[in-house]
């Protein structure tokens, strides 16, 4: 698929959104004091849209650039898979194996730590693994300053590159969310964010059925597929070998970019 900084771009200006934030602020103040509050508020909560948007959004690329799909022709996809190691990642290994595919494991630092095994077997198996921040603090990752971002992606990279032996290359945001303080932790570690163009909402759902047709209906080359293991219905490897079942039918083959 070409050289590997073709899709493996990481933030080379991580303050550039100031650029946009800081001049619309200034014309909101401006509308203030020139025509009152009543034109002044409604201009306030407009301008700032377009960066809470891009907080929530999971390809948006306000604050750092993302890939969501890989620029190929052929029928192969990129299946991720996040939220382990869990006691699901043996099972999913051995289903990758018997339909011999290839996954990015996107894993949790601290969890990591605590099953050391798991994740060299990940990569014994010829698996990539990426940076899924290090607790997963799913309810507060939008929200996150400066110094516990920081904390979040760099102690996850340095508990991962001393499991695995070489540092991460990607990075997903936890919940796919990505605030203003994401970027200068990925620049400084070289990590490039990764979103996805298919899912199946398999951590929430219970049915292997329904996650599979919404992930086949959007199937397409180039494809990043988003899974997860260890959802708390229980069913997260049933769903997997159901898509890797899939994927083979539609004559899919599974990728890893860049290693």
């Amino acid at each position: 698929m070409g050289e590997p900084g073709t899709v493996h771009r990481v933030p080379r200006r991580p303050h550039a959104w100031l650029a946009l934030f800081l001049p619309s602020q200034a014309l909101v103040a401006l509308a203030w004091w020139a025509l009152g509050w009543r034109t002044g508020l409604p201009l306030l909560v407009l301008s700032h849209l377009p960066f809470v948007a891009a907080t929530l959004l999971p390809r948006a690329r306000l604050y750092a650039p993302v890939l969501s799909r890989l620029p190929l022709e052929d029928r192969s996809a990129w299946l991720t898979i996040d939220d382990g190691p869990s006691d699901d990642t043996l099972p999913i290994l051995d289903l990758l194996d018997a339909h011999g595919a290839r996954a990015t494991f996107f894993l949790v630092g601290e969890r990591a730590a605590a099953r050391p095994g798991l994740v060299a077997e990940i990569v014994r198996r010829g698996h990539g693994v990426g940076n899924h921040s290090h607790t997963h603090p799913q309810a507060w990752f939008w929200a996150l300053g400066p110094r516990r971002m920081a904390r979040e992606i760099g102690d996850a990279q340095r508990t991962l590159a001393e499991l695995t032996g070489a540092p991460p290359r990607w990075f997903r945001s936890v919940v796919g969310m990505t605030n203003p303080f994401v970027a200068a932790p990925l620049r400084r570690h070289g990590l490039a964010r990764v979103a996805w163009s298919v899912r199946g909402y398999d951590a929430v759902r219970g049915d292997p059925a329904r996650v599979a047709a919404d992930i086949e209906r959007d199937l397409a080359p180039g494809a990043v597929i988003l899974m997860h293991e260890g959802a708390p219905h229980g069913r997260s490897v049933e769903m997997i070998g159901t898509v890797l079942e899939r994927l083979q039918a539609r004559g899919y083959a599974t990728v890893l970019p860049g290693g």
